[in-house]
């Protein structure tokens, strides 16, 4: 399937996935978690004359981007400012047919040096919220050696998470740790990169979910999905590392379980018939070659698929 793009600050991973995973969807709204700068949504809008968009972003600057892209489709989406798991249970649109995120960061944020996101940047910030009070500045410069060696070890992954922690407050011992350069040339120092990934992308990352509570977002996305339980919905979700893989791909196995029993039950007692709906998705959907030519970002994107079974 050729997809349709606007020109954008950001380029959307797995585009042509996303699409055909809605392809066969009815009438209704798509709810766009992650709105982002519209990329997702204007191309569902332009390919699916059936289906409107209630875009969700915790984003002001995307938000006003989104407003002015999706004009051409004015009646057709409704645009919420918000945490994707907060907002869900706001939404009043129906049908709802559809339920998207993508849990990366824009291209703009990320390149945008003042939004603190990036090695480059003179600022240390990374908010996706920027009215929430917590920065990575914050993080960087007051969290225990404790707390530091936690994210990096849990959200990082990063082995020598301790040693990094310590070489951080040594340094900010002797003046604060204001901007990302200072904070690359530390991971820099003391971890080891390989190939073409910067050695203080871990480091980034960590802090990144630290402060924007990324994962808690994501378990708060699957807890309102699962009690809405929006009937006959199809629920594509992208992720980019193994934590948030793992958070999706764990919670779309539950939700298939027919059989809620305690284990140690001799025999099943409550009917074998609580499984809330299908996984789509076997394997989780990747990048062809020619998007991962087009757009390295989405070397690491992950799509995975399910429907919520249809109800009365």
């Amino acid at each position: 399937m050729n997809s349709k793009t606007d020109k954008s600050p950001h380029i959307p991973v797995l585009l042509d996935a996303v699409l055909e995973s809605f392809s066969h969807t009815p009438h209704g709204y798509i709810i766009d978690c992650t709105l982002g700068y519209a990329g997702h949504s204007s191309a569902l809008l332009e390919q699916f004359d059936h289906l409107g968009i209630v875009g969700i972003d915790r984003d002001e600057e995307a938000l006003s981007f989104s407003e002015q892209r999706l004009q051409p489709h004015t009646g057709r989406y409704r645009l919420y400012r918000g945490s994707f798991a907060q907002t869900l249970s706001k939404v009043n649109e129906d049908p709802i047919v559809g339920i998207l995120a993508d849990f990366g960061v824009s291209s703009l944020q990320l390149d945008k040096k003042e939004r603190g996101f990036s090695f480059e940047s003179d600022t240390l910030d990374m908010r996706m919220d920027q009215k929430a009070a917590l920065t990575a500045y914050d993080v960087v410069n007051s969290y225990s050696h404790e707390k530091l060696s936690y994210i990096f070890k849990h959200y990082g992954e990063i082995s020598q998470a301790e040693t990094l922690a310590e070489e951080i407050i040594r340094i900010r011992m002797q003046s604060p740790i204001s901007s990302g350069k200072a904070l690359s040339e530390i991971a820099r120092s003391v971890l080891y990169g390989g190939g073409k990934i910067h050695p203080a992308t871990l480091m980034f990352q960590a802090i990144r979910i630290e402060v924007n509570d990324e994962l808690g977002q994501i378990e708060g996305l699957l807890d309102a999905l699962e009690k809405r339980r929006f009937s006959g919905a199809i629920v594509s979700l992208i992720t980019f590392h193994s934590l948030e893989d793992r958070l999706v791909k764990n919670r779309f196995k539950s939700w298939t379980k027919q059989c809620i029993c305690d284990p140690n039950a001799l025999r099943c007692t409550c009917g074998k018939d609580h499984a809330l709906g299908k996984i789509l998705t076997k394997k989780p959907l990747t990048a062809e070659k020619e998007e991962l030519a087009r757009n390295p970002r989405s070397r690491s994107a992950k799509l995975r698929s399910f429907r919520f079974k249809e109800t009365d």
